[in-house]
């Protein structure tokens, strides 16, 4: 396995910092921060430069705010100054790991993402008899540092940017706490692990793809599954048999183990692929797509908020959400709610 050196150079390179700042504003431009930052656009990221040089750099605090859809999540923000360096850090260490992703891993990387998840699922829907869909038990609270650190480790030996890396992991806020115990552990196991990620960072999705990359090769190189694919800590396997699902289902569970996960056995399923069931926001069938009804019921809600935001952000709004509904088969449905009066486009 090939470990790449001489990085952090490249990290700190006036021009990453600039790329980085701005792809951190992106859809941000107009918060109060972002403007401040812009404003002394230059200065402040030489001053950034000049703290990762000389390892003064120091993350800021949280801020954090719960959201309850689609279940109870803590969201953290770090400070805008700390997601350009989170920026910097990917823009030159994300294209070196993602070589050794698979290519069925959708979650967060370019040209990929739900829609083309979707579409692979219902694919693999169409060639397989049986499903076995998975996730894992608190997935970002559970990432155990010290594991994250190892596995970044494996492809980087630049001591100046596994600096940075640890000081980005250190520095995460506490986390929903979780009580799990492996084999070997003893009593204190749980609280002596550090572990977990804030959802929110840039750096936590790309960290939370590298914690399973190894399990992807696992499922793919050793269980020899020839139809599989992740999204995030969802993940689903294909095959012609049910018992070769179990089986399978038994083994991932154990190779968990080594990385201290645990599957959510509650959402744990192997069914017929000729059902349709729920994916990525979507109830797929083998021939067809549709929208979960509470995503729907949700459109209409913000619809209404957004009736009383300035009508110059409408269209862009509505736009967007009939981007999002026309990947599955909703052609009657965007005609109900006023959003298309043309006829079905032509294929």
């Amino acid at each position: 396995m090939k470990t790449y050196k001489n990085l952090f150079h490249k990290i700190i390179a006036f021009d990453n910092l600039l790329l980085a700042a701005h792809k951190a504003a992106q859809g941000k431009r107009e918060q109060p921060n972002v403007l401040h930052f812009f404003h002394r656009l230059e200065d402040n990221l030489l001053g950034l430069q000049h703290e990762l040089i000389h390892r003064s750099y120091q993350p800021g605090a949280y801020a954090t705010f719960q959201i309850y859809k689609p279940k109870p999540r803590m969201i953290s923000a770090a400070p805008f100054r700390d997601r350009v360096v989170h920026h910097a850090l990917i823009n030159v260490i994300g294209p070196l790991f993602e070589r050794r992703f698979i290519f069925d891993s959708y979650a967060n990387r370019i040209g990929k993402g739900t829609h083309r998840a979707i579409r692979r699922y219902q694919r693999f829907l169409r060639e397989f008899a049986y499903v076995l869909k998975c996730d894992l038990r608190k997935y970002f609270p559970s990432l155990d540092h010290e594991i994250l650190k190892m596995l970044l480790r494996r492809a980087i030996a630049d001591a100046q940017t596994l600096w940075l890396i640890d000081l980005i992991i250190d520095s995460s806020n506490p986390q929903e706490f979780v009580l799990d115990y492996f084999p070997g552990d003893d009593l204190f196991a749980p609280v002596e692990h550090r572990k977990g990620l804030p959802i929110g960072n840039l750096t936590s999705q790309f960290f939370a793809n590298v914690y399973l990359d190894p399990l992807d090769h696992f499922i793919k190189e050793t269980l020899r599954c020839l139809a599989y694919l992740r999204y995030v800590d969802d993940f689903v396997l294909f095959a012609d048999s049910k018992a070769q699902l179990h089986l399978w289902l038994g083994q991932i569970a154990l190779f968990l183990e080594d990385f201290r996960l645990k599957l959510n056995l509650e959402h744990c399923y192997i069914y017929p692929s000729r059902v349709g069931r729920r994916f990525l926001g979507q109830r797929v069938f083998r021939t067809h797509r549709l929208l979960l009804a509470e995503n729907v019921r949700g459109f209409k809600q913000r619809q209404r908020l957004w009736q009383k935001s300035p009508p110059e952000n409408l269209p862009q709004r509505l736009a967007s959400w009939q981007g999002h509904a026309e990947q599955a088969d909703t052609f009657g449905l965007l005609q109900a709610l006023g959003l298309i009066e043309a006829s079905p486009p032509q294929h």
